[in-house]
């Protein structure tokens, strides 16, 4: 299996998804194509919290604003999975989840290596070579490298064996530390959680990094100043009403029911968030505390 995730849209996948079919038989899995785009944060969250629920695959993922400069490209091993992309933190928290107390195994795609996409109708295998010492070798586009690096990368990783890759011409050791990526963590003190907004999803629900134990056995938070009940499911507050909750990934969340989160708190990917106990509030709090 391989799964694809990336910020293109539509119709640039079905082009990666071409590649893979001519070099390999595999069940092909879209995670999402609709990524914020060049947004790499956000999709390194929702790969954190998507591809743990998949059985061993290979898992193709492209959001990369830094396509066709010297980055590099990457092939992770992490326990039983593979991730393939660019080497700009977008794979790391995925790929820390999947391995889980196994060391991960970096190696770099030799790009010039890889053996050239070739579309067809074109005689472009007359011009385009994968021999490195070739001028010509190497992708066949600077701004498409899902198509003719990592797609073709994907195929072969998912036809070989995990403790194999190191066999493969086009692959070798990352000698220097990968680019990380940490999600930001939430500073909880007493009665009061500062952190920041992770990610707004499609429905408008206001991630948080607060992990959801803060809301434990309270009836109503202040958020940013505001006042809101919390509840375990949406339909505990009338339709419209703003409510703080737990989503499926365990942190709070800053909800409407059957509206939109963010356009009520006024939130967006990045901005901070105070959470306190009403209590805490009515004693006067300073949301410039706790930086």
């Amino acid at each position: 299996m391989i799964t694809l995730a990336s910020d293109f849209g539509s119709p640039y996948p079905a082009a990666m998804k071409g590649v893979i079919l001519q070099r390999t038989d595999c069940r092909l899995v879209d995670i999402a194509h609709d990524f914020p785009r060049q947004d790499v944060r956000a999709a390194a969250f929702w790969l954190r919290e998507t591809l743990p629920y998949f059985p061993p695959a290979t898992h193709l993922v492209v959001v990369d604003p830094g396509v066709g400069t010297d980055r590099n490209a990457l092939v992770v091993r992490a326990g039983e999975h593979a991730l393939v992309g660019p080497d700009n933190g977008v794979l790391l928290p995925a790929a820390r989840r999947l391995a889980g107390d196994a060391d991960l195994e970096y190696y770099v795609i030799d790009e010039r290596r890889l053996e050239p996409v070739e579309p067809a109708g074109t005689q472009r295998s007359a011009a385009v070579s994968a021999d490195p010492e070739d001028a010509t070798a190497g992708p066949a586009s600077n701004t498409f490298h899902g198509r003719d690096v990592f797609a073709p990368a994907a195929a072969a990783v998912h036809d070989t064996a995990l403790e194999d890759l190191v066999d493969l011409e086009w692959l070798s050791p990352l000698e220097d530390d990968p680019v990380d990526l940490v999600l930001p963590r939430a500073s909880l003190t007493g009665e009061r959680a500062t952190g920041e907004v992770l990610v707004v999803d499609d429905f408008g629900n206001v991630i948080t990094n607060v992990p959801g134990e803060f809301l434990e056995e309270r009836e109503r938070i202040v958020a940013n100043g505001d006042t809101v009940p919390v509840g375990e499911t949406f339909a505990a507050v009338p339709t419209g009403e703003r409510l703080a909750t737990v989503g499926s990934h365990g942190y709070v969340e800053l909800d409407v029911n059957q509206g939109r989160g963010d356009e009520a708190f006024d939130l967006a990917a990045g901005d901070r968030v105070v959470l306190e106990t009403t209590a805490t509030a009515d004693c006067g709090s300073d949301l410039t505390d706790g930086e």
